[in-house]
């Protein structure tokens, strides 16, 4: 009998050993269908669990440091990539992702390290010598900046943004002609570079070159035209060459860019002072001094124009609050006897003016200078306070160069360079969706009859798209799972209590384990054949994991030509569903089959005209054949309807261009 068990137990092990390994590599596998669609707390659970069974294995630390590192907690990135680089030296992908949270750390020389090591596996990636020349220019250690970029333009004479580094330590080391030198061969090599043509205007503002710098920042402009920063400057070149309007349309622009500009909006109410437009001046004065209560420059230009345009008191308090700070400041002291004067404080004012005449200040005080000619084009620096440049236009203290540093580590994890995208497939979950819309609510009979017969643990609804889980949530959803395990596993009438399977299957597509949720409702399917929801759910998991499959280079037409038929049989059981045509259209436009995408929207906004999703589908299915001003009209009615990221859609294509 013991031989007999030892020899069953020998057989086992290797099918139980198979089993736990299968169990580990989906989890892996379905922790990196979450990192592809940005879901980063849900990743980590996955890795988590395969962390606590196989804490030997390499790839779960390091994917996880990858999901750390796109939540911004990179000090447990760095410490899962150390890990990983602890069980296997010999990738240099663990190594560079450690450089990148090193990096932003402002730990340098850890960066430094871990990029030398990288190099060592690729010495022919440029963008790992890229990012260690940065990180020694951040450093200060120009000499060995200059080392490596010596080295980069032998091996890449071609590469751009070897010479506009190099011209970057120049700067540092204060040599502005070899900056420009360096910055002219890097706009040779590659004239459509937004940043170093923002970097060449840098060098011609500190020369006084006005026109040539204008001419530069319209280029980076073109080139970048999201970038507060650039409109800045070039209102400030376009002031010094007398364009005050193009000034002033410039300071707009970067304060619908970026509202909390300091230097815009300070600047433009300076701006607007000179040509007359006070009380817009003192609306610019006011948010500056929101954002820097303390800002006593700022104070005292709002100050004399509220004296200006006859608020007394608010002048008064101004000047007070300058006073306070500086109480020597004599100039204050006469504006604020003046304005005494005006109200009929009489006392107030006479003491003021004794402090003046206690110290022998013999200047005529009191009336705001016009800006002379010479005057006019003075700047003085953002953390200077001095009283006497109380109307020239503030620059930066520091003009320094924002460094990007080269990775693949940036935007969504597929790198997918996507403007404007369909909105997703509507789907079965356990959370209302709601599209801006208040008054509209996601409903469909099938879901509600489900929901009243079956009596789910959890009850389902209908959204657009996925709902990214906090870890409270991926783990509640998690416990849900095992409870709908343990009772399908102790059903003796599973035709009784297939509603389980399907809740069970649900549960695994909300935490994104398609492969599970598609093997219950396959199941499921196989008890009744009936139910829509079935069909639909698979359908939408299946076409999830097509996405994924297709961008690691798979072909996933059959797979999805079977999730369209799964969505046909669900048109079939339900023809009054407006979900299940958007969803089909969703697979045909993914097909660039957009005729039959838009005839399947068409039939979804028949049954429900507040689809708006439906519109702003069929708008970009429009567009994408070519014809852009049906295609606005769908974006507009989507808008109206409530989902207002169709207006950043209108403005992309409203120009006419064909979306590629």
């Amino acid at each position: 009998m013991r031989k007999l068990i030892l020899s069953l137990l020998a057989l086992l092990a290797p099918v139980m050993f198979m089993s736990a390994q299968f169990r580990t590599d989906r989890l892996i596998d379905v922790g990196k269908s979450a990192l592809y669609y940005e879901d980063y707390v849900l990743s980590i659970q996955y890795f988590n669990q395969v962390i606590l069974v196989k804490p030997y294995l390499y790839e779960p630390w390091y994917l996880r440091a990858v999901a750390k590192y796109y939540l911004d907690d990179y000090v447990g990135a760095e410490k899962d990539c150390s890990e990983a680089i602890r069980l296997n030296p010999y990738v240099p992908d663990f190594f560079e992702l450690r450089g990148l949270c090193f990096i932003k750390q402002n730990k340098f020389d850890e960066a430094i390290a871990d990029y030398d090591k990288t190099i060592e596996f690729n010495p022919y990636n440029k963008n790992l010598w890229f990012n260690r020349v940065l990180c020694k220019i951040e450093k200060k250690d120009y000499d060995a900046a200059n080392a490596d970029l010596d080295s980069m333009v032998n091996m890449w004479k071609t590469y751009a943004k070897a010479y506009s580094l190099k011209a970057e330590v120049c700067m540092q080391q204060k040599d502005t002609t070899g900056c420009a030198k360096y910055l002219d061969k890097s706009l040779e090599i590659d004239p459509y570079d937004g940043e170093t043509w923002a970097f060449r205007a840098m060098i011609s503002l500190s020369q006084e070159e006005w026109k040539a710098a204008d001419t530069q920042l319209s280029k980076a402009i073109h080139l970048k035209p999201g970038t507060a920063s650039n409109y800045v400057n070039r209102a400030l070149a376009r002031y010094n060459i007398n364009n005050l309007n193009g000034a002033l349309a410039d300071y707009d622009k970067a304060i619908e860019i970026d509202p909390n500009n300091f230097l815009a909006h300070y600047n433009r109410g300076q701006l607007r002072v000179q040509v007359g437009d006070d009380n817009r001046a003192i609306e610019d004065f006011n948010y500056v001094i929101n954002l820097e209560p303390g800002n006593v420059m700022a104070i005292y230009n709002r100050a004399l124009l509220l004296e200006r345009t006859g608020d007394i008191y608010g002048a008064i308090r101004d000047y007070t609050t300058i006073i306070k700070q500086f109480p020597n400041f004599w100039v204050g002291l006469n504006n604020r006897a003046r304005c005494y004067r005006k109200v009929g404080l009489t006392a107030k004012a006479e003491l003021d003016e004794f402090k003046i005449f206690k110290a022998q200040m013999d200047k005529h005080y009191g009336r705001q200078q016009r800006w002379s000619k010479k005057k006019q084009h003075e700047v003085r620096k953002k953390s200077e306070i001095d009283f006497d440049k109380y109307n020239q236009l503030v620059v930066a203290d520091d003009n320094t160069v924002q460094h990007e540093y080269s990775t693949v580590y940036r935007g969504r994890v597929q790198n997918r360079k996507i403007d404007v995208v369909l909105l997703p497939m509507f789907q079965i979950s356990f959370s209302q969706y709601d599209n801006g819309v208040k008054s509209y609510q996601a409903f469909d009979n099938d879901v509600e009859k489900f929901n009243f017969n079956q009596k789910p643990l959890r009850k389902l609804y209908i959204r657009c798209g996925v709902k990214p889980l906090s870890e409270q949530e991926t783990k509640s959803v998690f416990t849900l799972i095992d409870t709908l395990s343990v009772k399908i596993n102790e059903s003796r009438d599973l035709d009784r209590d297939k509603g389980l399977i399907l809740q069970r299957a649900v549960a695994n597509s909300v935490v994104q384990n398609y492969a599970e949720a598609v093997s219950d409702l396959t199941a499921y399917i196989q008890t009744d054949s009936t139910l829509s929801l079935a069909y639909w759910q698979r359908a939408v998991c299946q076409a999830r994991m097509n996405e994924y499959e297709a961008s690691r280079g798979g072909d996933v037409k059959l797979k999805t030509a079977g999730a369209i038929a799964d969505l046909d049989m669900a048109v079939k059981l339900n023809p009054d569903n407006a979900y299940l045509y958007f969803d089909r259209g969703n697979l045909y436009a993914a097909n660039k089959d957009y005729a039959k995408a838009i005839a399947d929207y068409d039939t979804a906004i028949k049954i429900d005209p507040k689809l708006a999703e439906a519109y702003y589908n069929r708008g970009i299915s429009h567009i994408n054949l070519g014809d852009n001003d049906t295609g606005i009209g769908d974006l507009s009615k989507a808008g109206e309807l409530g989902l207002y990221d169709a207006y950043s859609a209108i403005k992309k294509f409203s120009k006419g261009k064909k979306s590629k």
